[in-house]
């Protein structure tokens, strides 16, 4: 290697040694193996912690599910994590994964698939943590881990590990600075997760339940029950086509996704001959998909292909609305039961079934209204999130590139 090749892409200020090429194991001062014990119910203290427990995307310890090993824990001292332990999966389809202890996860045990590397003094641990992140990282655990049975790495395969240190001080700040972007990205990670499942609470009780009227919370002002109605007293099914030869906007309905690129690309214009013409407000749906909730109101015109069902409004209504009633956990089932297939990869709902399906409206529309703009600005907070997020790992992504050699 180059001396050239020896430094990152790119480097904080005031650091210009090139970096030195350690065996992992030069740098941990012990590689273990971990507690061979069944979990049981947690005691409220002493959490034990396996492969199933480590976070697949932010490699954080999960406590949705935490245990306590059935072991005399006087004797199981050995076990216990602390400062600058750093754990791999050494064995089954999460090999590789990693997680690096951190004192508020608080008494931790760690279980017997997992390997402790307790990093030294010569490195600091949230650097060799992320660079258990890096591609160079993922590659070799990708070789090394290839068996005949069971994909595994071993204690001695991870100390052999090769990796790029430069000095201490400059581990330290390249550690610092992505671990707060990971505080960040796990700070929006948490607010998106949040909002899913507002939304969830919000669809299950702005929408009364099967078998009644009214929602179970509403907005002030509306007092009439809802009405029940079919699917095909308020749409009918609209095969209206395209005859442009040239590009027109493909109609994006919540939920649904448009004619795929590659048809668009093979053929432009000619491809969308015959395509399906959509109008803001109509309502879209895969019929192969429907039951899996792909089904979601046009925001404006376009096209979108044959393959999919376009059921336009008879009567005034909040189509936005119906958007969001059409995804119901109530309504997905109703769908399942009334598509026809022999397996759920290949179950169809026909427009005649879809239509026959009844719902719970409100017959006002301005309710209507109100129920689609409070569940919008939800959606809209979600998606903020969302991208906010994707930003951040994006940035993540490439810092792991070009921080490391």
């Amino acid at each position: 290697m180059t001396e050239q090749a020896k430094v990152p892409a790119i480097r904080f200020a005031g650091f210009t040694d090139p970096w030195e090429q350690r065996k992992l194991g030069d740098v941990a001062s012990s590689f273990d193996y971990g507690l061979n014990a069944a979990a049981t119910e947690y005691d409220g203290q002493n959490k034990y912690l396996r492969i199933t427990d480590i976070d697949d995307e932010t490699h954080e310890f999960s406590k949705s599910d935490l245990t306590t090993p059935l072991a005399d824990l006087a004797m199981s001292a050995d076990y216990l994590l602390k400062e600058g332990d750093l754990l791999f999966a050494r064995t089954g389809a999460s090999v590789g994964k990693t997680y690096l202890y951190r004192q508020f996860d608080g008494m931790v045990y760690f279980a017997g698939f997992l390997i402790r590397a307790r990093i030294g003094e010569g490195a600091d641990p949230e650097f060799a943590y992320q660079a258990t992140l890096t591609d160079a990282y993922k590659k070799y655990v990708a070789i090394t881990s290839q068996r005949s049975g069971q994909p595994g790495v071993n204690a001695q395969e991870y100390a052999d590990y090769q990796l790029m240190l430069p000095s201490k001080t400059e581990q330290q700040q390249i550690g610092m600075t992505l671990r707060s972007l990971d505080d960040l990205i796990t700070l929006h990670q948490r607010k998106y997760d949040k909002l899913v499942i507002l939304k969830k609470s919000m669809l299950e009780k702005m929408f009364p339940k099967d078998g009644e009227s009214v929602p179970e919370i509403r907005f002030a002002g509306f007092t009439d029950p809802w009405e029940q109605r079919k699917l095909g007293e308020l749409f009918f099914e609209s095969n209206e086509r395209s005859s442009s030869m040239e590009i027109l906007s493909v109609s994006v309905a919540k939920g649904i996704y448009p004619a795929s690129e590659s048809d668009r690309d093979t053929n432009p214009g000619a491809s969308l001959v015959n395509y399906k013409v959509v109008h803001k407000g109509d309502v879209v749906y895969n019929s192969m998909r429907m039951w899996q909730g792909a089904v979601g109101s046009s925001d404006y015109d376009g096209i979108v292909s044959p393959a999919y069902v376009v059921a336009r409004p008879t009567i005034e209504l909040d189509s936005t609305c119906f958007g969001y009633l059409l995804k119901r956990p109530e309504m997905l089932y109703k769908y399942l039961c009334d598509s026809q297939g022999n397996s759920k990869d290949t179950q169809t709902l026909k427009y005649d079934r879809f239509a026959d399906i009844e719902a719970t409206m409100p017959a006002n529309l301005e309710e209507q209204r109100a129920i689609s703009a409070c569940l919008g600005s939800v959606d809209h907070l979600i998606t903020l999130h969302q991208r906010k997020l994707e930003l951040l790992q994006n940035i993540k992504k490439s810092l792991l590139d070009k921080m490391f050699v």
